[in-house]
């Protein structure tokens, strides 16, 4: 196999990896908070939004240090480890206990920035200027793959159920623990990239040797480099965050961690919660789900493997994502009732400004994943772009502002009605895409001796 297919294969092997591991854990917050408003309140107290922002708010302070764990143990036994704490936050739900809730959240927010630091840099060193934007693609497109097959599961589990019962909880999580511990096993698959020519100096050819085996040259020598590297990627995480392009491009990262949130842990409790879907209104949260992983998958591949070129550059991508965003929060603010965010088990009666629609609220979830991988892809392309020999700092600053973001809405989501929380979003997302144009224009500037592509 050529080097360039080698490369393939390892973004192929990541995406299926991370599709996996996602299967378990996006279908885990998703169905969460519902989840536990079931649960027995006498032996359980705990709360799915401040779990989720108990895990983002960690995610986002570790990802100051998680450049440098990355450096020490290299990206793929990071991953698999991280992969490892995944599992466990998910095995909390077979036996809930409060305290072991509280505890796992705390852990995987930890191994979430080490996790996600790690996919950034094999996506980079596998990628070239030519084609980080169909890798980047092919990567998202694997990834929201799991929105479908696991939401899919929920569905058909739940059908018909107006209560989740004891056994109906622990069969699927028991389910989502070994198909979470799959995908942690399969990053022992992906394979060193053979170098270009050189190596460059600094964080890349560090991570970039200790991707595959490492069996060469003294131990001491070796440890002492890798606790020198650890040191500079932990400086250089700390110097690319005040630089003019990530400074640029903090507005949409963290637009990105708000609606992350919502599609993610809130649209589907909302649905869940309104009492005039009828009996099916629990099963229906995985069914929106199913439809936000369509979404995300027609944008990662439409946006990332096709990877068509134009002279505009990713700017109308983002647009296209905005617009489209912009369209499904209007839809949700007149088709579900304000208080469903906060509703308690037995949902809640009230209505819009429409009579709810199951049509209408699954068509908002289809919109939210287009329009997520719409920010999404381009981020990732621009990001790995802008800073291909600091990926690793890199992308622990992009997930260090996405975290903060969504830990931020999580804790609000606890007290906001609706209509508050879609109005952040679109100041947010508007303010966003106007600074990742000129962010943009100034990476065209740049580097407009790179063979550009743009996704």
């Amino acid at each position: 196999m050529s080097p360039e297919g080698k490369r393939l294969l390892n973004i192929i092997i990541l995406g299926f990896a991370f599709m996996f591991m996602f299967t378990a854990f996006q279908t885990c917050g998703n169905v969460e908070q519902t989840v536990i408003k079931s649960f027995n309140s006498s032996k359980f107290h705990g709360s799915g939004y401040t779990s989720m922002s108990i895990i983002y708010g960690v995610f986002s302070a570790s990802n100051l240090i998680a450049p440098s764990v990355v450096a020490v143990i290299g990206p793929q036994i990071s991953m698999f480890i991280s992969g490892l704490f995944y599992s466990a936050y998910i095995a909390v739900f077979i036996y809930p206990l409060t305290w072991s809730f509280y505890t796992a959240s705390v852990l995987v927010g930890i191994a979430a920035a080490v996790l996600w630091t790690a996919q950034g840099n094999v996506l980079t060193i596998n990628s070239t200027d030519t084609t980080i934007g169909r890798n980047s693609g092919i990567f998202w497109a694997l990834l929201q793959f799991s929105l479908f097959f696991g939401n899919l599961y929920i569905y058909f589990a739940w059908h018909g159920k107006a209560h989740i019962s004891e056994w109906d909880t622990r069969r699927v999580f028991i389910s989502l623990t070994v198909i979470s511990l799959v995908g942690s096993f399969l990053f022992f698959l992906i394979r060193r990239p053979e170098p270009e020519s050189v190596a460059p100096d600094g964080t890349e050819a560090l991570l970039q040797a200790d991707l595959g085996d490492s069996s060469s040259g003294s131990t001491t020598p070796l440890a002492q480099g890798r606790s020198a590297q650890a040191l500079d990627a932990f400086k250089k995480a700390v110097q690319l965050s005040g630089t003019k392009e990530m400074l640029l491009l903090s507005i949409s990262i963290a637009y990105t961690g708000l609606e992350l949130t919502f599609y993610s842990g809130v649209y589907g409790t909302c649905i869940g919660a309104m009492n005039q879907f009828g009996d099916d209104a629990k099963s229906l949260i995985g069914l929106s789900g199913i439809f936000i992983g369509m979404g995300e998958i027609l944008g990662g591949g439409v946006f990332g493997m096709l990877n068509t070129r134009s002279r505009f550059g990713r700017n109308p991508v983002v647009l296209l994502g905005l617009l489209t965003h912009f369209v499904a929060f209007y839809l949700i603010f007149l088709n579900i009732a304000a208080d469903a965010p906060i509703a308690p088990e037995q949902g809640t009666d009230l209505q819009a400004f429409m009579i709810p629609s199951v049509e209408v609220a699954l068509l908002c979830s289809f919109l939210l994943g287009l329009g997520d991988s719409c920010f999404n892809t381009q981020l990732l392309s621009i990001v790995g772009f802008m800073f291909p020999q600091d990926s690793a700092p890199a992308f622990a600053v992009f997930k260090f502002i996405q975290s903060i973001s969504a830990a931020v809405a999580f804790f609000y989501s606890n007290y906001l009605l609706l209509h508050w929380q879609l109005l952040i979003m679109v100041l947010t997302g508007f303010l966003g895409t106007l600074t990742f144009f000129t962010a943009e224009r100034v990476a065209t500037a740049k580097r407009h001796d790179s063979d550009y592509d743009s996704i």
